[in-house]
């Protein structure tokens, strides 16, 4: 009966500490980060010492180490801005803010991923339960777990830790798209 004891207050103790790492902290910016870029598509690798370097703590405890924060502390969890939502470790796009729904879940919950090959998902057994994590597609960093109690058209669950999520309002996007079109067709 002890042993038993001691793996529950183990296992209770561990989610604890887990859940105390990852306040929601600003995202990286391309300019802190080599690894961040909107423009490149291709996959980024690196060692978790260099993602250490140039990560903040709480993005790496989460991205790298598979933390998760504190429920209900995403700046995320309850925006209704619209636009698109990055990987804050690498830049690639992951959600739609269309996609994006209340839960209730303490987290920023989407229904669907912004395509296929946006995100990869793993068999996730730890701490006795089993679940589907959810990465970035582009530099394999942990985002969240999906579950299938979410609403149509999916009936999907991604929940997303914030600290690893950026976003641009649409309406910047669409500014810096047509200065671009201006500064490229010579007007």
């Amino acid at each position: 009966m002890r042993k038993i004891t001691a793996l529950l207050f183990t296992g209770v103790l561990a989610l604890m500490l887990q859940s105390c790492y990852g306040q929601s902290a600003p995202a990286q910016k391309e300019q802190e980060s080599p690894a961040y870029s909107r423009k490149d598509s291709g996959s980024v690798n690196k060692s978790n010492e260099e993602w250490k370097k140039i990560l903040s703590p709480e993005v790496y405890e989460v991205a790298r180490l598979k933390g998760t924060e504190r429920p209900f502390t995403s700046e995320f969890e309850h925006s209704k801005d619209v636009g698109t939502f990055y990987c804050a470790v690498c830049g690639n796009a992951l959600f739609r803010s269309n996609a994006k729904y209340e839960s209730g879940c303490g987290w920023p919950s989407f229904f669907e991923p912004l395509s296929k090959t946006s995100i990869l998902e793993a068999a996730d057994n730890t701490l006795g339960m089993r679940r589907t994590e959810v990465m970035c597609g582009k530099c394999k960093s942990h985002l969240g777990h999906v579950f299938e109690d979410g609403p149509p058209p999916t009936g999907l669950r991604y929940c997303i830790n914030g600290v690893v999520l950026d976003f641009e309002k649409a309406k910047t996007a669409e500014k810096k798209f047509n200065s671009k079109k201006k500064t490229d067709s010579g007007s």
